[in-house]
């Protein structure tokens, strides 16, 4: 695994890297793996430049987001093609970005739990969305359906509009049965998506996350809940509060997410009472950066280096240097907050904004199974003698995710093709120090 984030000071990180006259003494383990887990709605995205006669040819309103048949979707996907309207076709889904992504930064395995088309055409939909996954994403646990796998085609009007057509397909048909119950307990998070529990009657991957969910809690499995849309979560806000009271672990949104979920506008006073909830909160805030909240015990609290900042929560950034904590190891829990303003002030050129959320949260995944990692191959080490949920502070961690976020907004597809430079010609090294 490499290591997450990029740090000036010497850390003991991979393991591999120890004492050569103690490596002659004595014989070295090999190096425990460790993998993320995640279940998604497997589909493609397709993008193209259209005229408003199409749109209304095909029933679609302007702007929105529409449910289409499986007929429809394929007539659609042959008349852009047949035109070449189609400027890019990449693989989608939440979850799937964002594994995908876990795995380019980490250079290690994880697991994809849904479905994929049994029979698989070159060109086809199910051919693209395994063209564009890393090979370090196993896909060896998807259930193989008949038909196609879900579509979702953004229609871009010649004044910038977009406008959503959605084809469902199989992609909700994935049944408990092909849930792995070794695989989800031996992870190091299990992360699902809002979308998940709002399938169609019939359809079985609610129940096939809850199952998932149940074997995660079991074996004390992190689990990670990142919510879809604003207009999901303010359906049942409520209903939504108590699941992840009851479920979750760490949870991720974007401001206008968590004010549907707690009603609260500014996204630091959302991220606290999101902690009611829940242990860790990420939430993306635009153009105003990110926040990372969650617990640390009073007696290893931190106190932050950097300038004190204004808020909602005066000085919130006060013990940003401490490292997140699950609330019931602590013996005297304490909220903490960290924030960063966009790195670099952002791309010169936004080219996509779909996938920054699921950039952050891999960078957040990939600290988490850090921990993971090194605590299972070096268990004498001091920063294990008390038990955190990530290896890194909430500061470090903000940078991070930052970074990673950036690296998807700067580019086209909300997957990354490559990790992060090994260094940053474009920047101060004084990022990465602070």
């Amino acid at each position: 695994m490499k290591f997450p984030g990029q740090r000036k000071s010497k850390h003991y990180f991979p393991v591999k890297t120890r004492d050569p006259l103690l490596a002659q003494l004595t014989q070295q383990p090999q190096p425990f793996s460790t993998w993320i887990s995640g279940i998604d709605q497997t589909l493609v995205d397709i993008e193209a430049k259209v005229e408003d006669e199409l749109l209304q040819r095909y029933g679609l309103p302007k702007g929105n987001s529409t449910l289409i048949d499986d007929a429809s979707a394929h007539q659609l996907y042959q008349e852009l093609k047949s035109r070449e309207l189609v400027s890019d076709e990449f693989a989608g889904g939440t979850i799937g970005n964002t594994i995908h992504n876990y795995s380019i930064l980490a250079d290690d395995r994880s697991v994809l739990f849904g479905v994929m088309s049994k029979h698989i055409e070159v060109g086809s939909y199910a051919y693209r969305y395994l063209c564009n996954t890393s090979s370090k994403v196993d896909l060896n646990y998807l259930q193989p359906v008949e038909g196609p796998i879900g579509r979702c085609f953004t229609l871009i009007s010649d004044d910038g509009e977009r406008t959503f057509a959605i084809s469902k397909g199989s992609m909700d048909k994935l049944s408990p049965e092909f849930i792995d119950k070794e695989v989800i307990q031996g992870s190091s998070a299990l992360v699902l998506t809002a979308y998940l529990m709002r399938a169609s009657d019939g359809d079985q991957i609610g129940e096939a996350a809850l199952t998932a969910i149940r074997y995660a809690q079991e074996a004390e499995v992190p689990v990670v809940l990142t919510l879809g849309t604003r207009f999901l979560i303010a359906e049942d806000p409520k209903w939504w509060q108590q699941f992840i009271r009851q479920y979750v672990t760490v949870l991720a949104m974007n401001e206008d997410e968590g004010e549907a979920l707690t009603g609260f506008a500014d996204p630091l006073l959302a991220s606290e009472a999101a902690l009611e909830w829940c242990d860790m909160v990420l939430t993306t805030a635009g153009a105003s950066g990110l926040y990372t909240a969650g617990y640390t015990d009073d007696a290893e609290k931190r106190e932050t280096a950097h300038t004190l900042l204004p808020g909602a929560i005066p000085e919130f950034n006060r013990y940003e240097f401490s490292r997140p904590k699950l609330k019931n190891d602590c013996d005297k829990p304490i909220k903490v907050y960290a924030h960063i303003s966009p790195y670099m002030g952002g791309p010169e050129k936004i080219h996509n904004t779909n996938g920054a959320g699921d950039g952050a949260l891999s960078a957040l995944l990939h600290d988490l199974a850090a921990n993971t990692f090194h605590k299972t191959n070096v268990p004498g080490s001091s920063k294990h003698k008390r038990d955190g949920l990530c290896y890194s502070s909430f500061s470090q961690i903000c940078k991070y995710a930052n970074r990673v976020a950036y690296e998807v907004l700067a580019q086209h597809s909300p997957r990354l093709s490559r990790g992060l430079p090994e260094r940053e010609d474009s920047l101060e090294e004084a990022y990465w120090e602070r």
